[in-house]
């Protein structure tokens, strides 16, 4: 009942502590998605959008500076004015700056001939009905001195080509024709994967009419916004010069798209996470603190099941065994004893019980002290354990009282063994040594019949005892 009792315990303990982890772990988990979540919305890709258009900025401030270095420089000036004729030193001269810059091209438009010049020489004559040439003629009516403009170019490649635009005044501030620089953008491209696998942001710029102008080209094969399954509902918000957030879900995934306008470029660029992407190191921590909790749990249920185990044998030993002698205790004695009356019930065998009484232990106490009268009792019941066989019962009663049974022993086996237990004591060096005189006991000793209970047979015996204290102690009196 104890063993089952102590398994409850550890069970409950067990089950707590584990409904506990799962608590802590599942609320630990709750707020830190919360919190993933609200720092990639409010943090991390707003600060995402602010960084790509601060590379971007970067990435044109150098060619800009060298289109306007080449709009502003009197050569270009004065040749547009009176040495037109002579293109080769326009064509040096671009090439030049192409070089020194380590520009994909350098470019320039005369607004008298119509030219169209790059380093590699003439390329054509613009026209207005042409509608790759409708570029010049829209800048060139514009308020502003230059523009960036994204657009194909067949001359130059097949490739979307970043055009840096600039005006070229004479000093009257006459208009004399437009000049500046071509970059791939493949640099962009790079920088979008770049964002993509170490930030784990998916980037794109569209145009006012929601065509893909910058996207990473190997993942991304979509050419207009409409081709978005799930975005196309927010196109109004995405083409908006607001910066918005949106929030949407496709494939079971949580998505958080973050849009800006960016006037330079008259682009709208999104940047688009997938939550799990963010989520995925929280999950991690998750498991790997759910799975540490429950180790945890099951060491220190190992430790409570260990603990308790321990006291329960202490416990179970003190309720027992007499603390002072290490021999059983009366409530063991009689539990141990109850069995054997029913099994002399039922096969009618011999069962003999001993009671005795230490001759005048109070004198022992009151004189040598009640240390030395432990010494006694310690060395009586260590004589005691030697004197009977295992499967004989011993107790210490209470005081200086002990009692045995012995199992299927006769009245003249019982006797032999009183006798010998009697006179073991008398002439026990140990117990001479502790007391200067030799240490006996009053014996009483009865026969347990069918009809017995163990009240009645320690009262026979219990009487026999006083009797042979009576007729003058250290002897053995039988009563039956």
């Amino acid at each position: 009942m104890l063993l089952k009792s102590k398994y409850r315990v550890v069970f409950l303990i067990t089950t707590l502590l584990i409904i506990l982890s799962l608590s802590i772990s599942t609320i630990n988990y709750v707020v830190s998605l919360n919190n993933a979540q609200s720092q990639l919305k409010d943090q991390a890709l707003p600060l995402s959008l602010d960084n790509i258009y601060t590379d971007i900025q970067k990435s044109i401030i150098q060619p800009y500076l060298v289109s306007s270095l080449m709009a502003n420089d009197t050569f270009v000036q004065d040749w547009l004015v009176n040495d037109e004729d002579n293109s080769q030193k326009i064509i040096r001269y671009l090439e030049a700056i192409k070089n020194k810059y380590d520009m994909f091209n350098t470019f320039l438009v005369s607004d008298k001939t119509k030219n169209y010049y790059t380093q590699n020489g003439f390329t054509e004559t613009i026209n207005k009905n042409k509608k790759d040439n409708q570029w010049y003629f829209r800048f060139k009516n514009i308020q502003n001195k230059h523009e960036i403009n994204l657009d194909f170019n067949e001359h130059l490649s097949n490739h979307m080509i970043m055009f840096i635009n600039y005006k070229i005044f004479d000093h009257n501030f006459h208009f004399l024709g437009a000049t500046g620089v071509a970059l791939k953008i493949s640099y962009i491209d790079d920088l979008l994967k770049s964002f993509r696998l170490k930030h784990k942001f998916i980037v794109t710029f569209f145009d006012k009419n929601g065509r893909v102008v910058l996207s990473e080209r190997t993942i991304n094969k979509k050419k207009t916004l409409d081709d978005y399954e799930k975005l196309k509902e927010y196109k109004e918000l995405i083409l908006s010069k607001k910066t918005n957030v949106i929030e949407y879900k496709k494939e079971g995934n949580k998505y958080i798209l973050n849009t800006k306008y960016i006037p330079e470029l008259d682009l709208y660029l999104t940047v688009e996470a997938n939550l799990n992407d963010f989520t995925e190191d929280v999950e991690n921590v998750f498991y790997l603190n759910l799975l540490t909790s429950i180790v945890i749990t099951f060491i220190i249920s190992f430790l409570i099941y260990f603990i308790i185990k321990n006291y329960s044998k202490k416990l179970e030993y003190l309720s027992s065994y007499d603390t002072l002698t290490n021999i059983p205790n009366r409530r063991t004695f009689e539990e141990k004893f109850n069995s054997h009356l029913l099994l002399k019930r039922r096969r009618d065998s011999d069962l003999g019980v001993i009671f005795f009484d230490v001759d005048d232990f109070k004198s022992i106490n009151d004189k040598l002290g009640h240390q030395k009268g432990d010494m006694v009792l310690r060395r009586i019941a260590s004589i005691l354990k030697k004197s009977v066989r295992k499967t004989d019962l011993i107790a210490r009663w209470g005081g200086e009282e002990f009692i045995v049974a012995l199992i299927d022993s006769s009245l003249d086996d019982t006797l032999v063994v009183c006798e010998k237990i009697r006179s073991s004591l008398e002439e026990d060096l140990k117990l001479k040594n502790i007391c200067n005189y030799c240490v006996t006991a009053s014996f009483g000793l009865t026969m347990v019949s069918q009809e017995d209970t163990i009240e009645k047979v320690v009262q026979r015996a219990d009487e026999a005892m006083y009797e042979a204290k009576k007729e003058g102690k250290n002897r053995t009196k039988i009563l039956n």
